[in-house]
């Protein structure tokens, strides 16, 4: 494999000025680039990413950690966090630590060995990295997404779930509906436990009960929100509508109750959250709460790379505004 040495030879300039060629970064002359070109052509030489970022100590590389599934809601994450890492000129690398504590530490461990700029973070997990990993990489920096379990000095981006969950049922509530169910998700994760509150806040502030059995723990997927649906359908009185927690869980409610023979939202009214793509597609559109993805991965990237270029600022908590998005999923009582 040719070098940059083997290069400035067959060229008769020096390392520098193939350098500069290459990098664009000095004036050379028309004739020096031109045989520097042609003994890269004649070597089918190609530059080492590898060495320039040794010299240079930088990879122009973002890590991220991610607990992949069934939710949508992550691929459109991942999908705005690339296009940001593309338009900046950086790459990233996706981990998908599947939930599992070990595979995720292992994974934290070789991003940072292959001494990415900075990390990314958007894991559900309610276990913590391991802090001797950590502490043997204190110069690299990360950027929690819209999950917060651990105290590193990392910038963190959070959805107001608290707010998102009290508009979701306050909705409910002005069109008239007053046994209102939630199916919530597992409460061991931040801003599953946030919505709740939100839908417990709004139901105490409006004075309505929330009955024996209206509340349901999932898990964020499209099984949770089937189960989590027929066993409020089992119940002797059954809700008029339910707050899902997220949209992939209404997915799942909407199969359980197509099932069951009853519609939407004539039967049951159905509020989701997130505004997944596929939310606008489902019958009926789903009404949800609106998490801007796009702009949380921009802003996650964004975010990384202004502490990169200030080290030492404060860290900062950034909190997102969840928006209703109104469809066809709740009607009128």
């Amino acid at each position: 494999m040719a070098t940059m040495k083997d290069v400035a030879r067959l060229a008769g300039v020096s390392t520098s000025t193939v350098s500069h060629v290459i990098n664009n970064n000095r004036f050379v002359s028309e004739a020096v680039r031109e045989k520097v070109t042609a003994a890269i052509g004649q070597l089918n030489y190609a530059p080492s990413a590898l060495a320039r970022s040794l010299k240079i100590n930088q990879t122009r590389t973002i890590g991220m950690l991610l607990t992949a599934s069934s939710n949508p809601f992550y691929s459109e994450v991942v999908r705005g966090v690339e296009r940001s890492c593309y338009e900046r000129g950086y790459s990233l690398v996706l981990c998908n630590t599947e939930g599992d504590e070990d595979r995720m530490n292992r994974s934290l461990e070789t991003l940072l060995q292959k001494r990415v700029d900075g990390l990314l973070v958007m894991c559900t997990e309610s276990h913590t990295p391991a802090a001797d990993i950590l502490k043997r990489y204190p110069t690299i920096p990360s950027v929690i997404m819209d999950w917060a379990p651990f105290e590193q000095g990392s910038d963190i981006i959070q959805d107001n779930a608290l707010l998102g969950g009290d508009i979701a049922t306050r909705f409910l509530i002005s069109r008239g509906y007053t046994r209102i169910a939630c199916i919530a998700g597992p409460q061991d994760k931040t801003p599953a436990r946030l919505r709740l509150e939100g839908y417990c806040q709004a139901m105490q502030a409006t004075g309505l009960p929330i009955l024996p059995g209206y509340v349901i723990e999932a898990d964020f997927e499209f099984q949770g929100g089937y189960n989590a649906m027929n066993a409020l359908l089992a119940l002797e009185q059954p809700p008029q509508a339910v707050f899902t927690s997220n949209d992939a869980m209404a997915v799942g409610v909407y199969h359980a109750l197509y099932q069951a023979g009853l519609t939407v939202p004539q039967d049951m009214a159905v509020m989701g959250y997130d505004d997944i793509e596929l939310a606008r597609y489902m019958t009926p559109p789903l009404t949800t709460i609106h998490q801007p993805k796009d702009e949380l991965g921009q802003l996650a990237v964004d975010t990384l790379l202004q502490r990169l270029n200030q080290p030492g600022a404060s860290p900062q908590l950034l909190v997102l505004t969840p928006e209703l998005v109104e469809r066809d999923s709740v009607g009128e009582r």
